[in-house]
């Protein structure tokens, strides 16, 4: 009954935002429904947004695959199958297998992946005697310990960052690779990885903020239920980041990569493009996307203002949502879950901090 009046309720603002569309910088609601099934969870939609060659991918493919089995087959208690799975990642990590995968590897990332194949070994034999207790709860712990090695692996295997900007944006911060944000709100911690590898433009102009510490005291300034949770809007007149070197807004084009491209669309929604039928790398299919706010006329108008979308299976299942290809993700919420369901327009961030990945945010060239 409870999901029920949500869904009425949240229906009637559906039809209202579609007679007068008042947000500037928040998306109309009108706009979020989606249709299909896709891929829910941000770890796995991380892991498959790395920009790996196909001979490489398919070196580490089963190893993933079996491990994020896991989580349906625990919730069926199929625990022979999930040994199963386990079994196959001991052959994909065996040390006769060492040299074939290491050859993938970039020589000065081999450590990194040598590290990430050393705790892969150790850590399997804990999970097969949580799966041969039963446990649960120590095999979720396990699973989470060996997908953390697996996403090692796999961003050793990264060769080069993929492309280059358009020469009109290079006067933009980027950031060529990921990095990891905590945000400390005064609910609690929120953890963001942003992904350069998809979005270096709506990545590097966040991270750099987040480098000056722009969203340090801000609040959130408007939270719909089981929508989007929005932030970024600074003191007095501005909408944005005003770059002090210029006295100018900062704002950053819409910026997508979709599947099968070998670079982001710029500057124009995939509707426009005529490329709606295409998905974005990075989709609103999960809890906790991360992604830029805009004003409804101008696609290139972000610049500082961020939203979470507050995705819920109940009412927007996970598929073809319609803020893709509208909006630019260019992250997602790893952990806080928890957090970001507490968190309401009027709550305040104290701090975001770069906790890894400062290395690949290019700052913009000086003036």
């Amino acid at each position: 009954m409870k999901l029920l009046r949500r869904f009425l309720r949240r229906l009637a603002g559906f039809l209202l935002l579609a007679v007068i569309s008042l947000s500037l910088w928040m998306p109309s609601a009108a706009v979020a429904l989606p249709a299909g099934t896709a891929i829910s969870d941000p770890a796995m939609l991380l892991r498959r947004a790395l920009p790996l060659e196909a001979k490489d991918r398919k070196a580490v493919i089963r190893l993933q695959d079996s491990l994020e089995d896991i989580t349906q087959r625990l919730k069926r208690n199929q625990w022979s199958k999930i040994r199963a799975d386990l079994n196959v990642v001991s052959l994909a990590v065996a040390e006769s297998k060492q040299p074939a995968l290491l050859g993938l590897v970039p020589e000065d990332k081999r450590p990194q992946a040598q590290s990430a194949l050393e705790r892969l070994r150790a850590e399997l034999p804990k999970a097969l005697a949580a799966i041969d207790t039963q446990d649960k709860v120590q095999s979720k712990v396990f699973q989470a310990r060996l997908l953390g090695a697996v996403d090692e692996l796999e961003a050793s295997l990264v060769k080069s960052y993929p492309f280059e900007v358009p020469d009109q944006y290079t006067h933009l911060p980027q950031l060529k690779g990921r990095a990891t944000v905590e945000m400390l709100t005064n609910k609690g911690k929120l953890t963001v990885v942003l992904d350069g590898y998809s979005a270096p433009l709506t990545a590097g102009n966040f991270a750099d903020l987040v480098q000056h510490k722009f969203y340090d005291g801000l609040s959130f300034i408007r939270a719909e239920d089981s929508y989007v949770l929005q932030a970024g809007d600074p003191p007095g007149p501005a909408n944005g980041f005003v770059d002090p070197a210029t006295g100018q807004n900062r704002t950053v084009p819409l910026e997508i990569l979709l599947q099968g491209e070998p670079e982001p669309l710029y500057g124009i929604t995939t509707e426009q493009a005529g490329l709606f039928r295409l998905q974005p790398v990075l989709p609103f299919s999960a809890y906790g996307a991360v992604a830029m706010a805009r004003t409804e006329t101008d696609v290139n108008s972000g610049s500082s203002q961020f939203f979470f979308f507050l995705f819920e299976p109940e009412l927007t299942p996970a598929g073809l949502n319609l803020l893709d290809g509208r909006y630019a993700i260019f992250g997602y919420l790893t952990e806080g879950q928890e957090v970001l369901r507490e968190l309401k327009a009027g709550d305040q961030i104290r701090s975001a901090r770069l906790v890894s990945g400062t290395e690949n945010l290019v700052p913009p060239p000086a003036a």
